[in-house]
């Protein structure tokens, strides 16, 4: 209640001539010097003020889905509104972010994106949105890295010796993903582009498709979401050759990084991040990053990330920003260099 009328003080004493401030009270000039450190405190404790619209551009029951209504229900319990999950899949996630994009900046739309929101600049010539302009980051939730998976039937142990037979036979092994232009299809163009090696693509209609004919050996290798692997990898179906993240997995703390496997440099992992519509208010960014640090640190929340295969980062608006920026520049790099065409 106070802040109403103090911000109206302010804005009368603004309007008044400087010479009549001579007869404006010392108290009052304390009044007022004090709202200014007051108001944005004040700002951040009325925030939210009713139920906030997180927009999920998968749908129910994705692991993103689940990452959204983990975090939408730790968030109601912090704010006393309720987080609605408003799934919008569809074009490739484009439908989805888009929304948020153009949606009002007031704190009550937000964005669970994802990897997808960096690859898409280099897949569409037209995307009605700018990934960087057009949002404000907020946190950087989680990152997870891929594992590379090849058939038994292959008798390859080591990357190198995957390398190698990649190298003596250019264009023979052929390597499987959830679909043209997905994170898990543009990771092994990555790894192609680093390691000058040629291989045949064999997209599928999802990851399981995918998963299943390496695991019958009609394709040789891929790179998939771990916690989907780890069955068939510990059935002896599959054999794990690197994950590729920057760090070894705490869910397969035994198997080496692609980089230290002999690609230096090379790091490719999906992630979740919270993001607003571009000129949503500094305070409420700051509230939301708070709550969100917070909610990451229970040890359900852990449980929960950690079971479908996501290290917890927490990372703050700017961090997050900086990271954006570099997987945009990243993924269109490789998808301007691999040449990649969507369905």
């Amino acid at each position: 209640m106070l802040v109403i009328p103090l911000f109206c003080i302010l804005k009368v004493i603004m309007m008044i001539n400087l010479r009549s401030l001579k007869w404006v009270s010392s108290g009052v000039t304390f009044i007022l010097v004090a709202s200014i450190f007051y108001l944005p405190s004040a700002l951040g404790q009325t925030y939210p003020m009713k139920p906030i619209r997180l927009v999920v551009p998968y749908p129910a029951g994705s692991g993103t889905d689940i990452v959204a209504r983990t975090v939408g229900q730790k968030l109601s319990q912090q704010s006393g509104y309720s987080v609605v999950i408003d799934n919008r899949p569809g074009g490739g996630t484009i439908i989805g972010m888009d929304l948020v994009a153009k949606a009002i900046p007031d704190g009550y739309t937000l964005l669970m994106a994802t990897t997808s929101l960096a690859i898409s600049p280099g897949l569409n010539d037209h995307l009605p949105f700018d990934p960087i302009r057009d949002f404000s980051t907020i946190n950087l939730l989680d990152s997870a890295p891929l594992v590379l998976v090849t058939n038994p039937n292959l008798h390859i142990t080591h990357l190198k010796e995957l390398l190698a037979l990649a190298k003596n036979k250019p264009d023979e092994l052929n390597y499987a993903s959830s679909g043209n232009g997905g994170a898990i299809h543009l990771a092994m163009e990555l790894f192609k582009s680093m390691t000058n090696t040629r291989m045949n693509h064999i997209p599928f209609k999802g990851s399981p498709a995918a998963l299943l004919d390496v695991v019958a050996g009609r394709v040789s290798l891929m790179f998939n979401i771990i916690s989907s692997s780890t069955q068939h990898m510990a059935s002896g179906k599959l054999r794990a050759l690197a994950v590729s993240g920057a760090t070894r997995s705490a869910a397969l703390p035994n198997v080496p990084t692609v980089a230290e496997s002999g690609v230096p440099g090379y790091e490719a992992v999906s992630w979740h991040g919270l993001l607003a519509p571009a000129g949503t208010k500094s305070i409420i960014i700051s509230e939301l990053n708070r709550k969100i640090v917070y909610i990451l640190r229970q040890p359900d929340v852990k449980e929960t990330f950690q079971a479908q295969g996501f290290d917890i980062r927490g990372e703050d608006a700017l961090k997050f920003g900086a990271f954006v920026r570099i997987e945009v520049a990243k993924w269109t790099q490789v998808v301007k260099h691999s040449n990649v065409r969507i369905d």
